[in-house]
């Protein structure tokens, strides 16, 4: 499980997802975050997006697809149609 903050002390794009079975990403509301005591709790278990010391966060949703897509792509996008036969008909 990696819990996904700004506070994160590794980049999401560290862990290596390939070697992982099962994959857990929490993500806090919008408006809060996580909260500070579970951030704590599971310090090494934390990522975050590098973004500039001027911004305060991303989108959630913007958030969630920048994480998960390098999740699906470590993974060489296993199970995903990778090429479109759309006009192959």
């Amino acid at each position: 499980m990696f819990f996904v903050t700004t506070k994160g002390k590794h980049v999401y794009s560290e862990p290596n997802y390939k070697e992982m079975d099962e994959i857990f990403l929490l993500f806090g509301k919008e408006t809060k975050g996580l909260p500070e005591d579970l951030l704590q709790k599971y310090i090494n278990k934390t990522i975050r997006i590098p973004m500039r010391p001027t911004l305060r966060s991303l989108n959630l949703a913007n958030s969630v697809n920048i994480v998960v897509y390098d999740v699906f792509r470590q993974k060489n996008f296993e199970g995903l149609e990778e090429i479109s036969s759309y006009f192959d008909k």
